[in-house]
């Protein structure tokens, strides 16, 4: 079916995008915007149903870079949820019950408005099984690009949990290879240690896997055409993981003038991004230790990361690097419905404009991943990514809290609904940045 949005008022994703009221844009069978304009001189394809908005504001879905799909955000130990992983992927029945629990999560994820998700570290491969499902039209979902496992080292970030191990470059290669062979877009690498599994103060972001090791894993993912991610909370990780040739920087530390000349040029003569993630560090410093299942310790580490997170994004701005945003879904009290408080953040405590935030979780998180031709605006020939607001966010990014309708590859998903979970919401709500 085509259609063609009228009386819309259009932000359309670009840097520079401000409301354009009394727009049409028209959306083909195939699933593409066919035209944008004023109405009176914009015309949609013959035949199409109308969607008459009355005003209501029309712009592209958001792009969540960092998502594991696995958990809810309810809070739980990190042995617990290994226990349980190995559990679930090790029968048929509990992978079937993995399947269908990630399908729900990236349903979560676009009834929320976000059109496009890239995981970045789920067990068993599930996050493929769930995007080769939603390709294939079995079920309703958003543009998934996936990783698959990820690579880490014995005593490493996720190991355990979504990460294979590698204690060599060649294994690493070889898991690497092993990802390629399940047809993931992306390979994640999991260079430092996390707050829940730093054993002192002070060491959240703690080296755990040696440069070589790193440098094996992102040599074969670029030989095979893949795009690489890293897991990294400490300045010395960012180092490490620019020297090897990390395409993105997932969530990042403290950084100087070399590091921030790096990520323009890489240790492989590429340049790098860097992927912001508040949400999963806010929490730890907010909430009491028992309401987040960690440690005071842990509570100290966060604060570690929180800060870091924040340095690594104002500077990486202020110097022109491309900053991205993800919202480390699953992580405890980050839900899988919550991007626009990411971009809450973004604006509140990064210091970024309205404007800004909304282009960087659009279009500009759609180009770092490879994807700026394909969705995250509002033009002719891309995909009809949309997401319809009653309010307008450039006055408060909170109107992405409430969306009105989702429509992915020119299909709406009106069929999903977001479903809270009141009693994170409430806490999340009690510390939003005002």
């Amino acid at each position: 079916m085509s259609y063609v949005f009228t009386h819309a008022t259009l932000l359309d994703g670009t840097r520079d995008m401000q409301p354009q009221p009394n727009m049409i844009v028209a959306v083909d069978e195939a699933g593409r915007i066919s035209a944008v304009g004023p109405a009176g001189s914009t015309v949609g394809p013959a035949g199409a149903q109308e969607v008459d908005l009355k005003g209501a504001y029309l712009m592209p879905g958001l792009v969540n870079l960092h998502v594991h799909l696995c958990g809810s955000g309810k809070p739980t130990s990190a042995g617990a949820a290994g226990d349980l992983i190995d559990k679930v992927v090790g029968n048929p029945i509990g992978r079937w019950y993995l399947h269908r629990t990630l399908r729900k999560h990236a349903q979560q994820q676009l009834a929320s408005g976000v059109t496009t998700v890239r995981s970045v570290g789920d067990p068993g491969f599930a996050d493929v099984w769930v995007r080769d499902a939603i390709n294939a039209g079995k079920y309703v979902g958003p543009r998934l690009v996936t990783s698959g496992v990820g690579v880490t080292v014995p005593g490493g970030h996720g190991a355990g949990l979504f990460a294979h191990i590698a204690k060599t470059p060649d294994e690493a290669r070889e898991i690497v290879r092993e990802c390629f062979a399940h047809k993931c877009d992306l390979v994640k690498l999991f260079i430092t240690g996390g707050v829940f599994d730093a054993e002192k103060e002070g060491e959240p972001g703690v080296l755990r896997m040696s440069p070589e090791i790193a440098a094996a894993a992102v040599d074969e993912a670029h030989k095979l055409g893949m795009h690489t991610a890293a897991h990294i909370e400490s300045s010395e990780g960012v180092r490490v993981g620019l020297q090897a040739g990390v395409d993105t920087i997932e969530h990042g530390g403290v950084l100087d003038d070399e590091l921030l000349a790096a990520f323009r040029e890489n240790g492989v003569g590429r340049a790098s991004a860097l992927t912001c993630t508040i949400s999963p560090a806010l929490p730890f410093i907010k909430l009491p230790p028992e309401m987040t299942h960690s440690t005071d310790v842990q509570v100290t580490n966060g604060r570690i990361v929180y800060e870091g997170i924040v340095d690594a994004a104002k500077k990486a701005l202020a110097a022109g690097i491309p900053v991205g945003l993800g919202t480390d879904s699953a992580c405890p009290y980050v839900t899988q419905y919550d991007m626009w408080r990411e971009l809450v953040y973004f604006e509140r405590i990064v210091g970024a404009s309205r404007q800004l935030a909304l282009h960087t979780a659009t279009l500009g998180n759609a180009r770092i991943i490879g994807l700026g031709n394909e969705t995250g605006s509002v033009e002719v020939g891309k995909s009809a990514d949309l997401i319809v607001l009653d309010a307008n966010p450039l006055d408060d990014l909170e109107a992405l809290r409430n969306v009105r309708r989702v429509m992915v590859r020119g299909r709406f998903a009106d069929s999903l609904q977001v479903k809270h979970l009141p009693e994170l919401d409430a806490e999340l709500d009690k510390f939003l940045p005002r």
